[in-house]
């Protein structure tokens, strides 16, 4: 009525109809019929303006209603099954049309079948402006309203979040109470709900909020990594509701104003200490509200879900998503990067050596990124100080190097003689711990490819008789060429030769 007397306030001031019809937000031809009323009336504005509202209701003539002839009510009758076969994939409003056409010939035809669904559907739900098929959608949120728990030591109230969660089709509700919004109550509470129906849909339509969006975008909205990476575990897409479009997200703010009077409203008259307590209670007022028939039709959100929408979702993964911290930190001259909570070491490729990378661990593993690229996947130690190499990341010389081993350096003297793998025997044999002989092994065992075998073969038989063990002897003997002299077989007769220094009788 206030909209009314508007109306006329305007057009007493001689305000042309557009300009009425666009200040009132209504359109041209309402405008002009009650222009047109008051005009036909021949009262003044004073006149009509002084009636309350009963009166000016009655001034203008109230409509009414004609009860709906009995082909009206056949189609009616029709709708609310229309509305779960709009659900299933693939079915069209003229599919359906062409079935209640053959049972009812004398019915209306499509476009008034359309028209007429549109408004009853309007009637029944208002706040439905979308068509949701079955396993599509999934929208997630968290009420505006928390719950309270009561500390059973100290009576000090604790606020608690509430996630809820609704299936786009079937409506089948899901709500949980949570210690707060962050991504590790978000992400469970997610994860609980896919157990609660069963299965995953084609997608998950959060709110702007950070646990499920880093940076909000009208096109290309950031998501949060950990809640991506969740998402990509179960085998679906996030869709972030658009930021300051209500409808985006209408179906979950419907969900959760229900929820206000069929949870809260109950269980705040209640106390509860711990949250499994205050879920327990909320899951069975859940399932009463999930079991209730919907308004104006004949079946409930849970029947609905069996029959329309569980088939449709897909099967959950056989393990449970293991959520993933980070840890930033930058890869050392040996190719490794430290986990600083775990103060462990894990290799990545040489060529990231300096760089700086991103480490996403969970329980049981740890992955390693550049630039939004895996570079390594390892599993997860805790042992302090402790290093776990894969010898595909080291680069030529280190993947050499920490394949040595005292038998590593046998076998190789062994494959040139039996001679030389004894000679290497005695220098691992003689130092404290055989990764100090490791590089004299190296050295000598090199001489095969400097010298040749044959060379190296005589060397280490001198050596062996001189028992002297180590690089620099083999060195002498090859680079002095001693390994070609000729031993005498009777160089101990040899006389003494004749001199002036040497020591003794002197005749």
């Amino acid at each position: 009525m206030s909209k009314i007397r508007k109306i006329l306030k305007l057009y007493s001031q001689q305000r042309p109809l557009m300009s009425i019809a666009a200040q009132v937000d209504a359109s041209r031809n309402t405008v002009k019929k009650y222009v047109s009323a008051f005009k036909a009336s021949g009262c003044t504005f004073e006149e009509v303006n002084s009636l309350n509202d009963k009166e000016l209701e009655d001034f203008f003539g109230k409509t009414r209603e004609q009860p709906p002839s009995s082909r009206m009510q056949s189609m009616l009758r029709c709708f609310p099954h229309v509305d779960k076969e709009l659900k299933r994939t693939g079915m069209t409003r003229y599919m359906l049309w062409e079935a209640y056409i053959k049972e009812f010939p004398d019915g209306y035809r499509y476009s008034q079948f359309c028209f007429y669904y549109n408004q009853w559907k309007a009637r029944v739900n208002p706040t439905m402006h979308m068509d949701h098929k079955a396993g599509d959608k999934l929208y997630v949120d968290f009420a505006g309203e928390k719950m309270n728990l009561t500390d059973k030591d100290t009576g000090e109230i604790i606020s608690v979040e509430v996630f809820v969660a609704i299936l786009g089709a079937s409506q089948l509700t899901y709500a949980e109470a949570v210690m707060s919004q962050q991504k590790e109550d978000f992400i469970a509470a997610c994860e609980n709900t896919l157990h609660f129906i069963g299965g995953v849909p084609a997608a998950i339509v959060p709110d702007n909020l950070k646990a499920a969006v880093t940076k909000s975008s009208r096109y290309e909205p950031t998501l949060n990594e950990t809640f991506e990476d969740f998402a990509e575990h179960y085998g679906t897409t996030i869709l972030p509701a658009r930021a300051y479009r209500p409808r985006d997200k209408a179906l979950v703010e419907g969900a959760v104003k229900i929820l206000y009077s069929k949870v809260y409203a109950p269980l705040n008259k209640q106390t509860y200490h711990s949250l499994a307590d205050l879920n327990a209670a909320i899951w069975e007022a859940l399932e009463v509200h999930n079991t209730q028939f919907l308004k104006g039709r004949n079946y409930s959100r849970r029947l609905q879900f069996e029959e329309v929408e569980r088939h449709t979702l897909t099967p959950l993964p056989v393990m449970r998503y293991q959520f993933k911290q980070h840890f930033y930190a930058k890869v050392i001259k040996n190719g490794h990067v430290n986990l600083g909570p775990d103060k462990h070491y894990y290799s990545v490729p040489y060529r990231y050596i300096g760089k700086r990378v991103k480490l996403l661990y969970s329980r049981t593993t740890v992955e390693i990124f550049s630039n939004y690229e895996r570079i390594a996947l390892h599993k997860r130690n805790k042992n302090p100080y402790g290093y776990t190499t894969d010898k595909e990341h080291l680069a030529t010389t280190h993947r050499f190097k920490a394949d040595w081993s005292p038998d590593m350096f046998l076998d190789w003297a062994a494959s040139i003689h039996e001679d030389v793998r004894l000679y290497i025997l005695k220098i691992l044999d003689r130092k404290q711990h055989p990764e100090q002989a490791y590089k004299s092994c190296l050295g000598v065992l090199g001489f095969a490819k400097k010298a040749g075998n044959e060379r190296l073969i005589v060397a280490c038989q001198r050596a062996l008789s001189y028992g002297i063990y180590n690089y620099k002897t083999i060195q002498t003997i090859l680079e002095n060429n001693m390994d070609s002299y000729e031993e005498s077989l009777f160089a101990d007769e040899l006389p003494m030769p004749s001199h002036n220094n040497i020591r003794g009788d002197y005749k």
